[in-house]
C-alpha cells in the first residue's frame, strides 16, 4: 500500500522563516517529495532553494518543466510560474493568476489532489488572505491528509485561519509540532484511491492552469454568471460554490476567492485614483499656462476664469493625494519580498550555487 509520499506546502507572508524551521527538522531519508509555493513578486529572483538547502539535509531546487519527480527532494515554485504536480513529473506554466498570485498555492494543491489523491499531505503555513483554502478543499475531497499551522503560532494567521473556517482539518499544530510529526505522517499507509473519485470541475481547473486552450475556449463554465467583473482583465466572472467556499473565475481563467476579489477591487480602485490625480495635476498645469498667456495678452477677465479652475483642480488633487497617502498598506508580496531579501543577504556568495544531493529512486 502506498504511503503519503507527496507533500505540498503553501506559505506567504512570514513564510521564509517558517519554511526554514520546518525544513531543518526533516530527516535525510524522508521517503517523500516536497513541493513548496511561496508567494513572491514576479520580478524578484528567488534564492529560496539555496536558503532551504542550508537548513537541513534535503536538497532544494527550482524544477525544470517536465522534470521527473524524485523522493528526498524539495521542489520550490519559480517566480511567475505555476508549479503543477503531474503523474511522475512536474509541469511549469504561465497560466492565469489565481488569487492574484503566480505561483499560486491553490494550483499546486489542486494538481496534486488530482494526480495523487490519497497519497497527498497538504500543509498551509503563515500568510495573508486565503490562497490555499480551495486547494486544501481539493485535497480533502480526494482523501488526502490536511495539516494547518495553528493561527496562534503563525506570524500572519489569515491563511491558516481561512482553511480552518472552511474545512475540517486533520491536524492543526504549531510549526515545531508539524516538523516533528511529518515523517510519521508520510509513513502512514494511504487509503485506496477508488474511494475518492476525481470531480470533473477539479480536472477542468487544472487544465486551465496548464493553459489547455481547448478548456480555456470552452463555452461551458463551472458556476453561474455573477454581477461582478474580473479585476485583472475586466471579463465576466462566474460564481462557484465550492462547499461553503465561494470563488470566482473569469473566461480566461483568473480565479479569486472573496477576500482576493476584494483586494483586487481595492487595487483597481487605487490605480484609478492615481490616474485621476495625474489627470487633475496635468489639468491644473495646463490651465495655469493658459492663465499666464491670458495675462500676457491683457485678457485679465479670461485669466481670472483660468485661475479659478486652477484652484479647483489643485484642491481636488490635494484631496485625492491625502486619500492615497492615508490608505497605502504594505501588500502581502512586499512583506514576503522583504523577508526573502533579508534571508538572501545571509547566504555567502560561494554558497549561491546548486547543492549536490543524493539521487533517490524515481517515482
Amino acid at each position: 500500500m502506498a504511503e503519503h509520499d507527496v507533500v505540498v506546502i503553501g506559505a506567504s507572508a512570514g513564510g521564509v522563516e517558517a519554511l526554514c524551521t520546518l525544513v531543518s527538522m526533516l530527516p535525510s531519508d524522508l521517503p517523500a517529495s516536497i513541493f513548496i509555493v511561496l508567494h513572491i513578486p514576479a520580478q524578484s529572483p528567488s534564492l529560496l532553494p539555496e536558503i532551504l538547502s542550508r537548513q537541513g539535509p534535503l536538497h532544494s531546487k527550482h524544477p525544470e518543466n517536465g522534470e521527473q519527480i524524485r523522493h528526498g527532494q524539495i521542489y520550490v515554485a519559480p517566480p511567475d510560474l505555476h508549479m503543477l504536480v503531474g503523474q511522475g513529473h512536474i509541469r511549469l506554466s504561465r497560466g492565469p493568476k489565481e488569487n492574484r498570485h503566480r505561483p499560486a498555492i491553490d494550483v499546486l494543491f489542486r494538481s496534486a489532489a488530482l494526480n495523487y489523491g490519497t497519497r497527498v499531505i497538504g500543509i498551509i503555513l503563515t500568510g495573508s488572505l486565503d490562497d490555499g483554502t480551495a486547494g486544501m478543499l481539493a485535497i480533502k475531497r480526494r482523501g488526502g491528509m490536511t495539516v494547518v499551522q495553528n493561527p496562534a503560532d503563525a506570524m500572519y494567521p489569515s491563511m491558516p485561519q481561512s482553511v480552518l473556517t472552511h474545512i475540517q482539518i486533520d491536524h492543526c499544530k504549531s510549526l515545531t509540532e508539524i516538523g516533528q510529526m511529518l515523517p510519521s505522517l508520510v509513513a502512514e499507509p494511504a487509503p485506496p484511491q477508488a474511494a475518492y473519485p476525481v470531480p470533473q470541475e477539479m480536472e477542468e481547473e487544472v487544465k486551465i492552469a496548464e493553459m489547455d486552450m481547448a478548456e480555456m475556449n470552452s463555452s461551458t463554465h463551472a458556476g453561474v454568471p455573477s454581477a461582478f467583473t474580473c479585476p485583472d482583465c475586466g471579463g465576466t466572472l462566474w460564481e462557484i460554490h465550492d462547499g461553503n467556499l465561494v470563488r470566482f473565475r473569469c473566461r480566461v481563467g483568473h480565479s479569486f476567492s472573496l477576500e482576493s476579489m476584494l483586494a483586487g477591487q481595492n487595487e483597481a480602485l487605487e490605480q484609478a485614483l492615481w490616474v485621476a490625480l495625474e489627470t487633475l495635476e496635468e489639468t491644473a498645469s495646463l490651465q495655469r499656462r493658459m492663465m499666464d498667456d491670458a495675462h500676457a495678452r491683457g485678457q485679465h477677465w479670461l485669466a481670472r476664469r483660468f485661475e479659478e479652475r486652477v484652484r479647483k483642480a489643485e484642491k481636488n488633487a490635494t484631496l485625492l493625494r491625502d486619500v492615497l497617502l492615508k490608505n497605502a498598506p504594505i501588500t502581502d508580496e512586499q512583506a514576503v519580498d522583504e523577508a526573502l531579501s533579508t534571508a538572501q543577504r545571509q547566504v555567502p556568495d560561494e554558497e549561491r550555487r546548486p547543492v549536490q544531493g543524493r539521487k533517490p529512486p524515481h517515482f
